[in-house]
C-alpha cells in the first residue's frame, strides 16, 4: 500500500439480469481473500437516504413518474452515495466495487428515455462531483435472454423488451466512446468464466496503482 495514492474505483454495468451483481459480489469476495482493503456498494442505495429513493424508483406503484423524476431521484441517490461512501473510502485507499453508476443513467435515462445527453453529463458531474470509475465491467447480454435469468418484479425490471434493447443498445454507446475504461464481456459465459476475466483486468489495474497482492 505504500505506493498507492488513492484507492481504485470499480463498476459494473449492465441490463436487468446480465449477471453484472454476481460478478461484483464474486470480486468482493476475492478482494476479501486477499485482504484488500475495500467496500462494496449499490447506486442506488447503501445509504440510508438512498435506499429511500431506491424504494421509490423501484416501487411498481411508481409505474406513472415522469422521465426527468426518475432522472432526478437517481442523481441525487448518487450524490449521497458519493459524498458519503464512496469519496471517504477511496480517500483511505480502499477498492471501491459498485454495482452501477453514472454510466447507467446514460444507458437507461438518456438512450432509452430520450433525456437530452449533454444536460445529463452536467447533472451526472454535479451530483457525483466529477467522478468517474477507474475500470467499468459491462457485462453484457441480449436482453430478450434476460427473463431466463430469473422472476423480474421492480418497476425498472418490468419495463417493456423495447426499452430493455435500447438500454443494452445505450451501454454499447458508452462503451464505445470509453474504450481505455470499459471492458464488455459476455454475460451468457459461465459464471466462474466471467469471474476469471474480471479477476485478470482487476489485477492489472491494481498492479499499475501500486497494490500488492
Amino acid at each position: 500500500m505504500h505506493g498507492v495514492k488513492r484507492g481504485v474505483f470499480i463498476s459494473f454495468e449492465g441490463v436487468e439480469g446480465s449477471g453484472k451483481t454476481t460478478q461484483a459480489r464474486k470480486l468482493v469476495d476475492w478482494l476479501a481473500a486477499n485482504r484488500l482493503p475495500h467496500i462494496f456498494v449499490r447506486d442506488p442505495g447503501s445509504t440510508p437516504v438512498g435506499e429511500k429513493i431506491r424504494n421509490v424508483l423501484l416501487d411498481k406503484e411508481s409505474r406513472g413518474m415522469h422521465a426527468k423524476c426518475e432522472l432526478f431521484l437517481f442523481l441525487a441517490a448518487r450524490s449521497q452515495l458519493t459524498y458519503e461512501k464512496i469519496l471517504p473510502a477511496l480517500k483511505v485507499k480502499k477498492i471501491v466495487v459498485t454495482d452501477r453508476f453514472a454510466d447507467s443513467t446514460f444507458a437507461y435515462q438518456s438512450h432509452a428515455r430520450d433525456l437530452p445527453r449533454r444536460l445529463i453529463a452536467v447533472f451526472n458531474r454535479f451530483a457525483s462531483a466529477g467522478l468517474k470509475p477507474d475500470l467499468t465491467f459491462l457485462v453484457d447480454i441480449d436482453a430478450a435472454k434476460r427473463k431466463e435469468r430469473g422472476k423480474f418484479n421492480d418497476r425498472m425490471e418490468t419495463e417493456t423488451e423495447v426499452y430493455h434493447q435500447k438500454v443494452r443498445q445505450g451501454y454499447k454507446v458508452i462503451a464505445g466512446r470509453a474504450k481505455k475504461r470499459f471492458r464488455v464481456i459476455d454475460g451468457e459465459k459461465p459464471v466462474d468464466v466471467l469471474h476469471g476475466e474480471v479477476i485478470r483486468h482487476v489485477k492489472e489495474i491494481l498492479a499499475r496503482k501500486g497494490y500488492k497482492i
